[in-house]
């Protein structure tokens, strides 16, 4: 007996040991992140973000501090996208979930088995902590869609920003049903906040990310999918055996693309797009712009297309004149000279090689020559063989 308390005391010892350890590794790690984080400024030249804007894709990357970006939804998209975004040194990030982590999850990217049980909102935040611990988090464990939680969920989008009282800088929308994504809309439509909707197709081979600006672009309500224009419960369409699948590669793209166009939008370079698919069987892309329905059943979406109309028509667009071309007369040309071309279209056309079929949209930019046909020798001019010497002399005897 004495032997196994002395065994267990051991155990118990090397446990604490080892528990010591593990902290001091982790407080080796956060310090080696904090001063890893401390080198991003514009003096460091060997920062990869700052780089951005020495090469002029920027004006001024370390802005990107400034921003809070709310995430709904932390599955597959939404924990790759906060992700992401901690790692490009976003200021706050606000994490909505109600979800726990599970085994199924594993196939993504981000959660780790150790993690089963947990929330997602606290694996997440445990984590993207560690990857960068300059970023501010708020994590909210709750289902938007109830009364109670979705007054909380306005009231964070309209007063959680870095400073107290000040709305967020962007809403993404990175949930699974269509319950939460009309929540999401309605809530952005009431308050005016631009927000972007992503989501994975239940056979997890294609995805979109649309931007939706309250008035001026189409919002989610304007151009409903079936199972919400009928007003059906979409729980009832569940079949018996059959979930969702999953892929961590068309996860990762979707959540590529939001992030992405969330820094254009932020940092204010290139485009956002207005809607971006993704089609994995055939690498299909397609992009397209939906204005507003007029007779959007969200009444708010109604009141912020007035609202719009009435910004447009107080600041209108200058009018842009076209300047023609003035066509170039010579005042004088006595010998009439004139550039004819003396190959006809028929003729620069048959001499083209053919062109590839190319998707709409996309041109070559040169042709190869079309062969050249056994006729074409008949058309040389023949030369009588004559020595430069020859012609010397014939040259001298004139």
């Amino acid at each position: 007996m004495a032997d196994v308390a002395e065994l267990q005391k051991r155990l118990k010892h090397l446990e604490e040991e080892l528990k010591a350890e593990k902290q001091k590794n982790q407080h080796t790690v956060r310090t080696k992140i904090a001063e890893m984080s401390s080198e991003v400024v514009d003096s460091n030249p060997y920062s990869r973000l700052m780089a951005l804007k020495r090469m002029g894709i920027v004006d001024n990357y370390e802005r990107i501090r400034d921003y809070t970006v709310a995430v709904v939804g932390v599955g597959g998209v939404g924990s790759v996208t906060a992700e992401m975004l901690t790692r490009c040194g976003i200021g706050k990030l606000i994490l909505f979930d109600y979800d726990k982590v599970e085994l199924a999850n594993m196939n993504r990217l981000f959660y780790q088995p150790h993690q089963s049980g947990m929330s997602k909102v606290e694996a997440a935040e445990r984590t993207l902590k560690e990857i960068n611990p300059d970023v501010e988090f708020e994590t909210y464990n709750y289902n938007i869609t109830t009364m109670d939680n979705f007054s909380h969920f306005m009231d964070r989008i309209q007063h959680g920003g870095l400073k107290d009282g000040v709305p967020v800088d962007l809403v993404l929308s990175c949930v699974d049903n269509f319950e939460a994504r009309m929540a999401i809309n309605a809530a952005c439509n009431e308050l005016g906040q631009n927000w972007i909707e992503s989501g994975v197709s239940e056979n997890a081979v294609s995805g979109h990310i649309q931007f939706v600006i309250p008035g001026e672009t189409a919002c989610f309500a304007c151009a409903p999918p079936l199972v919400v224009a009928t007003k059906t419960d979409e729980r009832t369409l569940k079949r018996e055996g059959v979930c969702a699948a999953s892929l961590p590669t068309t996860m990762a793209v979707v959540a590529g693309f939001l992030v992405q166009n969330t820094l254009k939008y932020l940092l204010k370079f290139g485009d956002v797009t207005h809607y971006l698919g993704y089609n994995a069987l055939q690498d299909f892309f397609p992009t397209m712009s939906m204005k507003p329905n007029e007779q959007c059943d969200d009444r708010h979406c109604q009141r912020q297309q007035a609202e719009y109309k009435k910004r447009e028509a107080a600041n209108p667009k200058p009018v842009v004149v076209e300047k023609k071309e003035e066509e170039v007369i010579h005042e004088d040309n006595p010998f009439e000279i004139e550039l004819v071309s003396e190959t006809s279209a028929e003729e620069l056309s048959a001499a083209e090689g053919p062109r590839p079929k190319l998707t709409e949209g996309l041109r070559v930019a040169y042709t190869v020559p079309a062969p050249q046909n056994e006729s074409d020798a008949d058309n040389t001019v023949e030369t009588e063989e004559t020595s430069l010497d020859d012609l010397m002399n014939q040259m001298k005897a004139l």
